[in-house]
């Protein structure tokens, strides 16, 4: 019920809304940014053109456009928007949305979009009361988070829905916000602003790809430019005078709005960063190995983290073309348990540079992931009799001026030390199989002439193709 004042009420809670939300687009043609998802011929796109919206979810850091994204689907289908957090909504909230979306549906022919923030906070209770009503169309459900949904949201949730993950904004298109923002009518467009290209760089490089952060900052630029003019050199209302004809925002006025710059981190952060180091590593790029590092360590990540993925890649991807590499990350690992930050840094970085710089090889790892492939999904095979434990068979010992001999069931194992070159040729798997493979780079190509030298006395004792095999 409106009353004398109400009007007066609404104006003024219209100018306690921040920048970001006065400007927030409303048309899907005003969205910068996301062209991976909005671009012409691109799904969302397509589907939000084809009013084929099913439930989404949409996932990504702060300030990428989840929320407003979700309001311009409304308003371009045409539904009936309503917005809530997961982290607070109740059973009660729930059936009274379900129950308004049933009348609306039927009076108006107007379908509703539940938009839930935090969605990874929704429960197994809310679950139960919502989704049969989402599967029957009666409301399309879009969920925001800044979690990694399949880490974050919970099954019914993702099987039920279409994932979509917005991308932090570029330096171009942050730039682009910003100038949108002070032309837009609900923004500064009666208020002359000059700002120059260092002051929008500024906020482009510090906003990390956030857009609520920067259009923040430029707010803060605006109004305490204005103050301070406003209030003039002798201060208060004695020193009151109008403001001048424009706002001037350059460099020092940008890094003064905005302040410290964000790490970006978060679950996605975390798995995404540590991905970017390994890859840097293996593909031998040193530089890019020690910023992923340094990304993760100014975000607040475990040391100790880095440096047990440190130590895993130096088995995985370095392998015997460097076995030293195994060792440098083990020793990197101890240190940085026994000094911790910050000093921690230092160690980590000289062991990720000397792992890039290494030769590479996976041939140990291929290998074993070949054999548990094979015990796994292949016949176990049967330990060859002259192989087995003595202690758990009958054994009888010839002995001799050559090879050693210890009789089991006619077979008699063969004691290397006893063999020429210690290698007596001698068949200790029973199958035509081969498993490592060394590479011909650094150390590794020493263990592969060799290998081949051992492999060779193997095929001179049991003819071509056996034991060693394909």
């Amino acid at each position: 019920m409106s009353d004398l004042w109400s009007g007066r009420r609404v104006e003024a809670v219209r100018k306690a809304e921040p920048l970001a939300v006065r400007v927030r687009p409303v048309d899907l043609d005003e969205v910068i940014g996301q062209t991976h998802l909005l671009g012409p011929g691109k799904l969302l796109r397509r589907m939000i053109d084809a009013d084929a919206i099913t439930s989404l979810i949409l996932h990504g850091p702060p300030g990428t456009g989840k929320t407003t994204l979700a309001g311009v689907i409304a308003g371009r289908t045409k539904r009936r928007f309503v917005r809530e957090n997961a982290a607070s909504v109740g059973v009660k909230r729930i059936r009274e949305i379900i129950d308004e979306a049933e009348r609306v549906l039927g009076d108006e022919g107007k379908r509703t979009i539940l938009f839930l923030d935090e969605i990874h906070r929704f429960t197994k209770a809310q679950q139960d009361v919502l989704l049969g009503d989402v599967e029957r169309g009666l409301i399309t459900l879009i969920g925001a988070t800044t979690e990694n949904p399949l880490f974050s949201v919970n099954s019914a949730l993702i099987s039920r829905s279409t994932l979509f993950r917005l991308e932090p904004l570029s330096e171009d298109e942050t730039a682009d916000l910003v100038r949108r923002a002070i032309a837009h009518p609900k923004g500064y467009k009666d208020i002359p602003i000059e700002i120059n290209e260092g002051a929008l760089r500024v906020w482009a490089v510090k906003s990390e790809g956030d857009g609520r952060r920067a259009l923040g900052a430029l707010e803060v630029a605006v109004e305490s430019v204005l103050g301070e003019q406003r209030r003039g050199d002798g201060g208060g209302e004695a020193g009151w005078k109008p403001a001048p004809p424009s706002v001037v925002i350059d460099e020092r006025v940008a890094e003064d709005s905005i302040q410290q710059k964000v790490a970006v981190y978060g679950d996605d952060g975390h798995y995404d960063a540590i991905s970017a180091m390994i890859k840097s590593v293996r593909g031998s790029d040193p530089d890019a190995a020690v910023y992923w590092i340094a990304r993760m360590l100014d975000a607040g990540e475990d040391p100790r983290f880095v440096a047990r993925r440190l130590a895993i890649l130096a088995s995985e991807d370095i392998g015997n073309a460097d076995p030293r590499g195994i060792m440098v990350a083990q020793a990197c690992w101890d240190l940085v348990e026994r000094i911790g930050m910050p000093e921690a840094r230092i160690t980590l970085s000289q062991c990720a540079c000397y792992l890039a710089l290494a030769p590479k090889s996976n041939a140990a790892y291929m290998a074993i992931n070949a054999a548990m492939d094979d015990v796994k999904n292949g016949r176990v095979l049967p330990v060859p009799m002259y192989l087995r434990d003595p202690n758990s068979s009958p054994v009888s010992i010839g002995a001799g001026k050559g090879v050693r001999v210890k009789k089991v069931g006619g077979e008699g194992y063969e004691y290397s030390h006893d063999a020429e070159g210690q290698v007596s040729g001698q068949d200790y798997l029973g199958v035509e199989k081969r498993y490592y493979e060394p590479k011909d780079i650094g150390a590794e190509a020493a263990m592969r002439q060799r290998l081949e030298d051992i492999r060779g006395k193997r095929r001179e004792r049991y003819g071509a193709g056996s034991g060693d095999g394909a």
